[in-house]
């Protein structure tokens, strides 16, 4: 069965580095890659969605950009010699909010996940993360997402750290990218528990043998930090271990409110490096 995976770029190096990672995680799979650039006229999307109607000046100027910087992303990719006879790649240009188009690609695609990069040509240098990254991680709710930095290694991942607090049971589905990552890239997979606390209650314990039922196939370990808070716990997991990957699931908002926003971002310094996998709770 095709997998079909979403690319929005913005033409920047950063969204070029996310193409290519996505290539090579799924190299021996039969791929349709689809190909996004939003454009708008202004960088008030509302002044835009006013004053840009098709037909327009405004509006078929923007188009014809976008159209063209797609059509160099495919010109890349020959003169790559990219030639792997299981990927196809489609183009869409697309005018409206960049998270507003993506859930409407996903929806019509049935796209299946996303890669794209952490930021892209306007994001300030001094974050980790873009706004819009950070929009698409926390609100395209039903497709997980893989945000690549654009200092990531272009090569399959050996070791996955998935953080957990062990509080609420997770789904066998909610975690089956992460699942088939590692079956994939024959990697490991590190569950990483922070927490003062060092015995867990009986509900950690059974939504911990929960796990160790869902990664049965797979190459897993569990460990524990304590006496640091959370986006430091991760931040020297990943750096000591020089671990591959970080993946999270996002409970309606709740991680991402408390570890994704400033100033708290700026703390987890391995996004600059590792690519993430956000998956969401299926619940909400």
């Amino acid at each position: 069965m095709k997998r079909k995976i979403l690319l929005p770029t913005d033409f920047s190096k950063n969204a070029w580095q996310a193409i290519t990672f996505a290539l090579e995680l799924y190299k021996k799979d039969q791929c349709d890659f689809y190909i996004l650039n939003v454009f708008s006229g202004t960088n008030n999307l509302v002044d835009s969605l006013i004053n840009m109607e098709p037909g327009s000046e405004l509006y078929e100027t923007a188009k014809l950009e976008s159209e063209n910087g797609l059509a160099k992303i495919l010109d890349m990719l020959a003169l790559r010699d990219y030639k792997n006879p299981k990927h196809h790649f489609k183009t869409i240009s697309m005018f409206n909010s960049v998270v507003e188009a993506i859930k409407i690609v996903v929806e019509k695609k049935d796209i299946e996940l996303i890669v794209m990069g952490t930021k892209g040509n306007t994001a300030p240098r001094k974050r980790i993360f873009g706004t819009i990254a950070i929009d698409v991680m926390e609100k395209v709710r039903h497709c997980p997402v893989i945000v690549v930095p654009k200092t990531a290694k272009l090569e399959l991942p050996k070791e996955i750290v998935f953080p957990t607090g062990y509080k609420t049971p997770l789904k066998r589905r909610e975690l089956s990218y992460l699942v088939d990552l590692a079956k994939r890239s024959d990697a490991s997979v590190k569950v990483l528990y922070v927490s003062n606390k060092k015995k867990l209650n009986d509900k950690q314990l059974n939504n911990k043998k929960l796990l160790e039922e869902y990664f049965e196939d797979i190459n897993y370990t569990f460990h524990m930090l304590s006496r640091m808070d959370i986006p430091t716990a991760i931040n020297c997991f990943v750096e000591s271990r020089e671990s591959d990957m970080v993946a999270f699931i996002n409970k309606k908002h709740r991680f991402f409110g408390s570890i994704l926003t400033h100033p708290l971002v700026k703390e987890i310094g391995y996004n600059t490096k590792v690519p993430i996998l956000v998956m969401h709770d299926l619940r909400n």
